[in-house]
């Protein structure tokens, strides 16, 4: 029996796109599916709006979740910005599905995150979308391992092709521009998350000895733009040339371990490096105490480590599908194709009906612990 099911469309008409793909990945199912995860790109946020709701109306009685997109993937490939539609869905019998709404709302000096369900004890998993435009997705994320008892998120940012205002969320025949959407899912149909970074570090490890916000000031006691200055002199011909291309920062997910290698960090972005002001500013907040080491994005070294963990996570699970949110400065920013992730994940676990897309920031737990990624491919993984 047939359990899952994933199409990818294109064409200039995004809501017969929409149609055509979510027939075709529901054909592939026998009997009706649980479950139709679906993801739009679009250059018209109205079109997108259109497509999305399409999906949700031919999907049945299927529990629906989807979000608008960049670039999307599914029947083996990826697509960057272009009209497309990629929908995924699966039979789930046995598993319970909760979706939830997320909002925010002010509380004296911060902002409240309501909606959220509490899992139940049957809850292996939740799949999590989010607006990173108005959305705090990384504070919100980094605060559900303890709130949700260790339950593991995996999802991602979405995005539109006109950036802000055209992000669109989906969830059970509704549509959001703000908040968030998921669903929590239970049972024994979830195998696991599989996370890849695209980085390798390069320098040693350091402590931050001074940060204001996003703003890292001193680094081991030294001025953090003469540590960058002095690391990037000391490089490689062939590692200069990649930070040069775009440098990045990780922060280590264990600071009190040992040694920190590849694997153990959170990717981010270094956005500026003020000579003047001796500081580098990143895309995330950092504390003094934390230890952190610089990052070059690699292909080879990306395409080593996705390769590798998948074939660990294979060794130990028959893999029957999945759900793949890989960062959008993977595709053919990193990769000479956009497809690499898909095929990898299908040439690896032998697992066909594959679907997702490039998010501008992917959700998924590293050390036991959920995070925000950066750069990384994050795979749910489903039964057979």
């Amino acid at each position: 029996m047939a359990r899952f099911g994933d199409a990818l469309t294109t064409g200039a008409d995004l809501v017969n796109a929409a149609e055509r793909a979510v027939l075709q990945a529901l054909e592939q199912v026998d009997g009706p599916a649980d479950l139709v995860c679906f993801f739009v790109s679009g250059e018209d946020p109205e079109e997108v709006t259109l497509a999305g709701t399409r999906v949700m109306e031919l999907s049945g009685g299927a529990v629906t979740l989807g979000c608008s997109a960049t670039g999307v993937i599914g029947g083996g490939r990826g697509v960057e910005g272009q009209g497309a539609v990629s929908v995924w869905c699966g039979r789930l019998p046995g598993v319970e599905l909760t979706p939830f709404w997320l909002d925010t709302m002010v509380e004296g000096d911060h902002l409240a995150v309501v909606g959220m369900r509490e899992p139940s004890p049957n809850d292996r998993v939740g799949i999590l979308l989010t607006n990173p435009y108005e959305f705090p997705t990384q504070a919100f994320v980094r605060e559900t391992t303890a709130a949700l008892g260790g339950l593991p998120l995996v999802g991602g940012m979405a995005d539109g092709l006109r950036g802000e205002g055209s992000v669109r969320l989906f969830c059970e025949g509704e549509v959001a521009l703000n908040g968030a959407v998921g669903v929590l899912v239970g049972g024994d149909g979830v195998l696991g998350t599989v996370v890849s970074q695209g980085c390798r570090p390069i320098g040693p490890d350091m402590t931050v000895t001074k940060a204001e916000g996003n703003l890292v000031l001193e680094l081991a006691g030294v001025n953090a733009y003469e540590r960058l200055e002095s690391l990037v002199e000391r490089l490689s011909d062939e590692d200069r040339e990649l930070a040069e291309q775009g440098l990045h920062l990780g922060i280590a997910v264990d600071e009190y371990a040992d040694h920190h290698e590849q694997g153990d960090f959170l990717i981010r972005s270094l956005v500026s490096a003020d000579e003047e002001l001796g500081a580098l500013t990143i895309g995330d907040m950092v504390e003094v105490g934390q230890t952190v080491r610089f990052q070059v994005h690699d292909a080879d070294t990306a395409d080593e480590d996705l390769a590798r963990r998948l074939t660990e996570f294979g060794a130990q699970h028959a893999v029957g599908a999945g759900l793949l949110f890989s960062g959008d400065g993977r595709g053919t920013s990193l990769f000479p194709r956009a497809d690499h992730d898909v095929l990898s994940v299908r040439r690896t676990l032998g697992a066909a009906p594959v679907a997702g897309f490039f998010a501008a920031g992917e959700i998924g737990p590293v050390s036991g612990a959920n995070h925000v990624q950066g750069f990384t491919a994050c795979l749910l993984a489903f039964a057979p």
